[in-house]
């Protein structure tokens, strides 16, 4: 089987790690998400290792991610190294590597190190009483504009995606599933339809709406109107795909 593969400088020591893989996946019952895609913690030589595996593509899927387009294991290793050098915090990308049969990708994997965090931002989004509440979201909303001042766009920006880190006093973030990612400027009105993929509550969104204005420079009332929308966009949208699930 054919295998393309980027192995991080650092990192050059875990070649036979990276080329056994698929092996060493399938033996380890360590996992952490399975979706989609399937998550695993490996340990190889004392190192954690978080290593993706991302779902074999459907028959047209393998011919563009061959031919076309980069895929989701290249885009996430790329995109990390971009994010390190914008001073982004994201887990540290080790390496991906594909996997092809009859010249068509089959298999992939991205590796990082694994990240020691507390907890992703969706228990402070969802608990009114979380210790720090309001002190996290602001510096939450705080990191989601940097992103967006840097070029960075995250179109998979949602709770499980936003990982928080607590040092002394202060809170850090660090974001992952970043295949989906465009590098783009970002106005306020972009910025602000970012965080529609949050599920946000009435207060919390106007909350986060406000944070942002004062960051932005914008009108309070025009930024919360333009969440509002975006929020509303996602949330009858996915309502409208259970109704049509439901009569299935």
């Amino acid at each position: 089987m054919k295998m393309k593969y980027k192995l991080n400088s650092k990192y050059q020591n875990l070649y036979n790690f990276l080329i056994d893989i698929r092996i060493l996946f399938a033996k380890n019952n360590n996992t952490i998400h399975k979706a989609r895609n399937e998550l695993k913690i490996i340990q190889y030589d004392k190192l954690e290792t978080v290593v993706k595996a991302f779902k074999i593509p459907n028959f047209i899927n393998q011919f563009v991610y061959s031919y076309i387009r980069d895929s989701k294991a290249k885009k996430s290793y790329f995109n990390a190294i971009k994010l390190e050098k914008l001073g982004i915090n994201t887990p540290e990308p080790i390496a991906y590597i594909e996997f092809f049969k009859f010249c068509l990708l089959k298999e992939s994997f991205f590796v990082t190190k694994k990240l020691d965090y507390q907890f992703s931002i969706r228990e402070p989004l969802r608990d009114k009483h979380f210790q720090q509440r309001e002190q996290i979201l602001k510096s939450f909303v705080s990191f989601t504009y940097d992103l967006h001042c840097k070029n960075v766009y995250h179109k998979d920006y949602s709770p499980g995606n936003i990982l928080v880190i607590k040092k002394d006093d202060k809170f850090e973030f660090s974001i992952v599933d970043i295949n989906r990612m465009e590098f783009r400027t970002v106005d306020a009105e972009l910025g602000l339809n970012n965080f529609s993929k949050l599920w946000l509550d009435k207060d919390t969104l106007v909350f986060i709406a406000k944070e942002y204005a004062k960051l932005a420079s914008v009108n309070e009332l025009q930024a919360i109107e333009i969440l509002q929308k975006s929020d509303k966009k996602l949330k009858d949208f996915v309502k409208m795909k259970r109704k049509i699930r439901a009569r299935d």
